[in-house]
């Protein structure tokens, strides 16, 4: 198995390297972000400090991780942190966070790449986020007598490592000291398969956005395009959702206003998005100095960190993500007490089901149940904020996995 593992590394990097050739930045950014890691960790290391290891795959893990990162900082200013990500969609974005002291992209999980990497940082513990299982990683920090942490970990009955060939995935499971997991079903499935040595937590996500919530920024644009008016903010969204969202601003042509940031902000996307919305008055965020903001239908978003500040502003909010791979973030607008709406893609997120469950958000299958759903809340605002303060209580109450962690951690 082994063989076939390391096989299918090697083959993944190939892949990339391929994408990079024709074109794709992400993927070249994924490569270039790797070249000569090791001279770029050795010059910058300073000898002698204690250093704690996270690792994220990418922007959605890093927010899980972030709390107990900077809680763990506050706690023991001495350490230094090692920051890595897998994805450039992480690294790009917070490759200049000032929480962590270093910054890299994670080699890729090869033997020689594990060893030389644990050998350089050199970290006295590990944290890694959610799905993040690398064997040569997880064997080497075992071997070194490292111990490493999973934090806001989920497991559910159909993953790898409990199926019948999983005995490779579990050998992983091993290397770990402590899992943190999200759900009593999570600890279960460990107890089943042999592990003991976990603690229902949480997600760590309801302390960050909770956290988020209390520092959102006042932002003068979008209060003068708001004014007064009705708004949906539309968080993350792709194609498939705009392709939603245009029937519904028909529909409700002249009640309701779009706040609308898409999931990737690059020339091409801006100009989907633009296209896709042609009928209506548009005015990108970065063009809207000095314009009459009130005359606009729809504000676009065209620039990365100001969502989970802009929920704020909404009356509604859609997120995105629910028409193709899953819906994003469902909880940076529930914890502003508005009613959020998403597409029908979203089993895999228990955050999700559980506020459809309590009345703070709504699945959509079409313009139509979107356009039903506020036309209903816009005739009673008090059952609008009945939906909305359900799901903030939800948030609220999830709160707490960080504090948790860390006394555990200490103990």
């Amino acid at each position: 198995m082994i063989f076939i593992y390391n096989l299918a590394i090697r083959l993944y990097v190939f892949a990339i390297r391929l994408s990079a050739i024709f074109g794709n930045q992400k993927a070249k950014l994924w490569i270039d972000g790797r070249k000569n890691w090791q001279k770029k960790i050795s010059e910058v290391l300073v000898p002698g400090e204690k250093r704690v290891w996270f690792h994220c795959s990418s922007l959605g893990e890093f927010e899980q991780g972030r709390p107990v990162m900077e809680k763990l900082k506050t706690q023991n200013p001495g350490i230094k942190i090692v920051l890595t990500f897998f994805s450039p969609s992480g690294y790009e974005i917070r490759k200049n966070y000032p929480g962590a002291d270093y910054i890299f992209y994670m080699p890729a999980d090869t033997s020689s790449n594990a060893s030389l990497f644990i050998s350089l940082i050199q970290p006295q513990k590990v944290f890694f986020t959610k799905y993040e299982y690398w064997h040569h990683y997880f064997h080497r920090l075992k071997q070194s007598e490292i111990p490493l942490y999973m934090i806001s970990a989920i497991f559910r009955p159909g993953d790898r490592f409990f199926k019948w060939y999983g005995g490779f995935f579990r050998n992983m499971l091993k290397c770990v000291a402590h899992f943190f997991v999200q759900n009593e079903e999570s600890k279960l499935l460990l107890k089943e398969a042999g592990f003991s040595n976990s603690t229902v937590a949480g997600d760590t996500r309801f302390d960050r956005v909770v956290e988020l919530a209390k520092q959102a920024k006042e932002i003068p644009l979008v209060k003068l395009f708001c004014l007064e008016r009705s708004v949906l903010v539309a968080g993350s969204t792709w194609n498939a959702d705009e392709k939603i969202l245009v029937n519904t601003l028909k529909d409700l042509r002249g009640s309701i206003k779009l706040i609308i940031a898409p999931h990737e902000i690059n020339a091409a996307r801006i100009e989907e998005v633009l296209k896709t919305f042609s009928g209506f008055k548009v005015i990108q965020f970065t063009k809207a100095e000095n314009e009459d903001m009130s005359a606009y239908d729809i504000l676009l978003i065209d620039n990365i960190g100001m969502l989970s500040s802009l929920y704020r502003y909404g009356k509604f909010a859609y997120v995105g993500g629910g028409f193709s791979s899953g819906i994003h973030n469902t909880l940076e607008a529930a914890v502003y007490g508005i009613p959020v709406l998403f597409g029908p893609n979203y089993m895999k997120f228990n955050e999700a089901k559980e506020l459809l469950e309590c009345g703070g958000a709504y699945s959509i299958n079409s313009d139509a149940d979107i356009t039903s759903i506020i036309q209903k809340f816009s005739m009673n605002e008090a059952a609008r904020s009945r939906s909305g303060a359900a799901g903030k209580s939800y948030v609220d109450s999830k709160a707490g996995a960080t504090d948790l962690i860390l006394r555990k951690f200490s103990a």
